[in-house]
């Protein structure tokens, strides 16, 4: 199952964020697409204040993973831009680990993960449109995942 959501400012990607935020307190593992500058980390912000996460949340760039532990839940924030497909070998592991359990872990450019994501997650997908609007596509894989979207969906309209 594929949900789509268009947000045209940012009030619209924080309620967003908010909601699927309180869809995923049990727990869950995000792969997050889109080009530089699209809204991945923007959006990653969103989910962590809507968690109460008191900690800054910055991009993991430069240190491939932050990890946040004041909120409702923890929150690990991968990034594996910098490592490319070479370089995520090395952490496949860590990334399997931190699938399993009651946390967020959100990793952007997950398309260098070599198909190395974990069976049950979600996929989501941002996007430009033409009005400079940015467009949220959330899918599911596995179980959990596509109740998570389904959930989305009827909650946002």
């Amino acid at each position: 199952m594929i949900f789509s959501k268009t947000c045209k400012t940012l009030e619209d990607t924080k309620q967003l964020a908010q909601v699927f935020a309180q869809l995923v307190t049990d727990g869950a593992f995000v792969s997050l697409y889109g080009e530089i500058g699209a809204g991945k980390t923007a959006f990653v912000k969103l989910v962590a204040d809507a968690l109460d996460v008191k900690e800054k949340v910055t991009s993991p760039s430069f240190v491939i993973l932050n990890e946040y532990h004041s909120g409702i839940i923890p929150v690990y924030h991968f990034d594996l831009y910098r490592l490319e497909n070479e370089g995520v070998s090395t952490i496949l592991d860590e990334l399997r680990e931190y699938s399993e359990g009651h946390q967020l872990t959100f990793v952007e450019w997950a398309e260098f993960s070599q198909d190395e994501i974990p069976f049950d997650h979600l996929k989501i997908n941002v996007t430009y449109s033409d009005d400079d609007a940015r467009i949220y596509a959330f899918e599911g894989i596995g179980q959990t995942s596509t109740n998570i979207v389904r959930r989305l969906s009827e909650t946002i309209s």
